[in-house]
């Protein structure tokens, strides 16, 4: 099976970007993503066997990193991907904790850069407007099985695990 850790938005943040990506000018030839496929991928796993599930869930498990709020203020082109994508400037340190701790640091790119995938196929680059930010309170993590024998991927939660608040995180540390 093929496996990503990843945020996982609510309905009503899936409707947001659903609306932001409404407002990108894509040709009739570009892709977009599918509401229910809107995540932020913070660590890519791969092709796993089922005997490995078993580890990764644990992994999941112990993470213990501050929920965060993210700002996606911007949108890019990204020529190599063929891709147009809500990018957030800034990452909030727990986040880049939380990846590094989910195998981020081992990967040949360990640098973390928190986007959301608009549209794909997008072989030549649209002229971008400013976008309408929005705000992603991410509360929890994910694990995401992916199925790709589709026209469109097709996204199933496995596993979702809680990111602490502020106060859990600073009781732990005491």
């Amino acid at each position: 099976m093929r496996l990503f850790f990843a945020l996982w938005p609510d309905a009503a943040l899936r409707g947001r970007i659903a609306d932001v990506a409404a407002a990108l000018p894509l040709a009739a030839t570009m892709r977009t993503v599918p509401w229910q496929n809107y995540h932020v991928t913070l660590v890519f796993i791969g092709e796993v066997a089922s005997a490995e599930l078993a580890a990764l869930r644990q992994l999941g498990t112990r993470q213990r990193v501050a929920a965060s709020e993210i700002r996606f203020d911007a949108y890019e082109y990204w020529e190599s991907a063929q891709a147009v994508v809500a990018v957030a400037q800034r990452t909030p340190d727990a986040l880049s904790e939380l990846a590094n701790g989910l195998g981020r640091s081992k990967l040949a790119d360990p640098t973390l850069r928190l986007h959301v995938t608009l549209a794909r196929k997008v072989a030549q680059a649209p002229v971008l407007q400013a976008m309408s930010p929005f705000n992603w309170n991410a509360s929890s993590f994910s694990l995401i099985r992916s199925d790709t024998s589709r026209t469109h991927s097709v996204y199933t939660v496995v596993d979702t695990w809680p990111l602490l608040d502020k106060r859990q995180k600073s009781w732990q540390s005491l």
